[in-house]
């Protein structure tokens, strides 16, 4: 039997590290993660409101996202304004360590041979 570990120690779900990794380049709205989402998995994710919002809820819980001031939205209109959320330093930092362990994955995919290579595009 396995201690038990943090949520920062675990894997992270799919949809909560396309959240860290949008929030990478900069503060984003709701509307923006799931486009930056779906831009950077080239389509492969595709995040509906429900799905986004309850992932935030648990890296604000967590202390890996937290709000950014609300700020106008010129997409919006005049007045308009959106609630954005930032990376907090411990959401970048788990977010680095998830990207390694899952670099190690595919690395180790490859050496077994159940991959020819990891191709980035």
């Amino acid at each position: 039997m396995s201690p038990s570990v943090g949520p920062t120690e675990t894997p992270l779900r799919a949809v909560e590290f396309y959240v860290l990794l949008g929030l990478v380049e900069g503060d984003l709205h709701g509307y923006g993660i799931i486009q930056r989402t779906e831009q950077q998995s080239d389509g492969r994710i595709r995040l509906d409101p429900g799905t986004l919002y309850r992932a935030i809820r648990r890296l604000r819980e967590d202390g890996m996202v937290e709000h950014a001031p609300r700020r106008e939205d010129d997409n919006l209109g005049h007045g308009s304004q959106r609630r954005f959320y930032k990376l907090t330093p411990l959401g970048r930092e788990v977010a680095q360590r998830e990207a390694r362990r899952i670099a190690h994955l595919a690395r180790d995919a490859v050496s077994a041979g159940l991959i020819d290579k990891v191709e980035l595009s």
